[in-house]
């Protein structure tokens, strides 16, 4: 279950940004996007810092398998990816 304000923004920039998100895909925006924009302050740049260096940082596995793993771990989920 997912919050109503994460589906439609809680900030009038965060409301516009997925507007224009869903103007120009011509889709609903992935959950993943809506979470950065609900909380950006906690979610968006400490969160894709982190992710940046989980999935390009130095490792025994290539960025390639790394992308691999995520995307079957996401499929088990039911989880689009």
């Amino acid at each position: 279950m997912r919050l109503a304000v994460v589906d439609r923004g809680s900030r009038w920039a965060n409301r516009l940004f997925l507007r224009f998100v869903r103007w120009q895909s011509k889709a609903e925006p992935v959950g993943v996007l809506k979470t950065i924009h609900y909380r950006s302050d906690f979610w968006g740049r400490p969160y894709s810092d982190l992710l940046q260096d989980v999935m390009r940082g130095p490792s025994e596995w290539t960025p390639g398998e790394r992308e691999l793993f995520a995307a079957f771990t996401a499929k088990l989920g039911a989880c689009r990816f």
